[in-house]
């Protein structure tokens, strides 16, 4: 995590899928491009932008996912300076298989509409449902069984990037 200014921590976000697309992307790094990964069917978008931590390792093998709260939508490979506010911690199962698959929660740090959001806890309660139930939803059409095992906040999501880091 960089320290940006004073004891503000930040990290990096970069965008796959921005807000409101059933288009879900995903960067190639062998390519070093982004490609289509998925459709969604319709009435399901992504509710806010979605991308991932850079240099970060998660339990599923990929980079640590990060849904990123800010006022307009990016563009795939948009990099968001961006502070942490929390962690979903999720369970996910295929095919007999279970995994961690936990989604960490970010604010841009230039957004206007939720500049004061410092942890899952200042979010509107229906939001954070929401947000969970699109997880849920999407991991269903997946073939993927989903269990939310807890939401935490911002110490446990910087424990987790920093865990994540170690491991690359």
């Amino acid at each position: 995590m960089s320290d940006t200014n004073g004891s503000k921590k930040t990290v990096r976000v970069i965008v796959e899928t921005p807000k409101g697309r059933r288009n879900k992307f995903k960067f190639d790094p062998d390519q070093k491009c982004f490609i289509l990964g998925a459709v969604l069917p319709a009435g399901l978008a992504f509710p806010y932008d979605f991308g991932f931590l850079p240099n970060t390792l998660a339990d599923d093998g990929d980079p640590l996912d990060v849904l990123l709260l800010m006022d307009e939508s990016a563009f795939p490979g948009c990099v968001v300076e961006s502070r942490l506010i929390g962690v979903l911690e999720i369970e996910q199962a295929k095919d007999g298989k279970t995994y961690r698959n936990d989604r960490i929660i970010a604010v841009a740090e230039k957004a206007h509409d939720y500049r004061d959001l410092r942890s899952l806890k200042d979010l509107n309660e229906n939001l954070l449902k929401e947000i969970e139930q699109f997880f849920e939803a999407n991991s269903r059409i997946k073939g993927k069984e989903f269990k939310l095992l807890a939401a935490r906040g911002p110490k446990r999501a910087r424990r987790l990037v920093e865990k994540s880091r170690r491991k690359q």
